[in-house]
């Protein structure tokens, strides 16, 4: 557990997403959209989904955070992130992207590079692997899935807090890289969390929904991206803990995404408090 005064702050961040309900305008792939609108909806944020150029610009304006999401890539909508990141940066707006799939195609990692060059991103949020095809050039990579051998491990873990830390200060965003342990990093400090369960890798987007949650935490609690984005994970682990005591027999993959929400919906800054594991490095 954290020390308490430090606790308190994360009860506030989720506090004021549900007192703020931030408008969320997430440029995301159509795997994944319903479950991150919903996702974004059950931690009390608003979701709006647009990724066409003519109005990307337009949405950006009327929200308070965007969040790019790169899995399923056309031209048209990288036209858009552009657009609508130039937006949201003009208006000082929380700025995310989930790299998806870095790595795995030309495509992919150099959309994912030429946004980092062309917009500041308040947290950049993706798999170990993604994260490393970004700050280093190369890596080994499933698909949109984290290669085993780039697991953050008990044994790792200070290698992996320093590779964050240092990517997060050569970006000059907070580093969000998510698996079996969480690390969220700014060049000085580094949350470690311990939230979450191994089953929501089963889940084909629970990814995409924290992304759209931890943009709702960062365009609630401005001047606060470390915390906050920690705050998310923290949220989004400890819903899939939550989720999992109430799986019955005969409950599967799809009903545990449900669950998962209806967790994120009852979370309260309570439960965050008493059951977000983490400790800063």
């Amino acid at each position: 557990m954290m020390q308490q005064e430090e606790a308190v702050m994360l009860e506030s961040y989720l506090d004021n997403v549900r007192e703020n309900a931030p408008l969320v305008h997430n440029i995301t792939n159509y795997v994944t959209a319903n479950d991150v609108a919903n996702a974004v909806l059950a931690v009390g944020a608003s979701p709006i989904m647009s990724d066409e150029p003519e109005e990307a610009a337009d949405i950006t304006q009327i929200c308070d955070g965007l969040n790019i999401n790169i899995g399923t890539l056309h031209q048209q909508s990288i036209r858009s992130m552009h657009l609508a990141g130039k937006r949201a940066m003009e208006l000082g707006h929380a700025l995310l992207l989930d790299p998806v799939g870095a790595g795995a195609s030309k495509l992919r990692t150099e959309t994912a590079a030429a946004l980092i060059e062309k917009l500041h991103f308040t947290a950049i949020r993706g798999n170990i692997s993604e994260i490393k095809a970004l700050c280093l050039g190369s890596t080994t990579t499933k698909g949109v899935d984290a290669d085993a051998a780039d697991a953050v491990t008990e044994a790792n873990l200070a290698d992996m807090i320093v590779f964050a830390k240092t990517c997060a200060k050569s970006c000059g965003s907070v580093i969000a890289i998510t698996g079996a342990i969480d690390l969220v990093a700014d060049a000085d400090a580094c949350y470690v969390i311990r939230n979450g369960r191994k089953e929501m890798s089963t889940i084909t987007g629970t990814g995409c929904q924290l992304s759209g949650v931890m943009t709702a935490f960062l365009a609630a609690n401005p001047g606060h991206a470390l915390a906050a984005a920690a705050a998310a994970a923290a949220a989004m682990g400890l819903a899939g803990e939550i989720a999992m005591g109430y799986m019955t027999e005969g409950d599967g993959n799809a009903t545990y995404r449900n669950r998962i929400i209806d967790a994120l919906y009852h979370m309260t800054a309570e439960r965050l408090n008493r059951g977000e594991r983490i400790e800063i490095r």
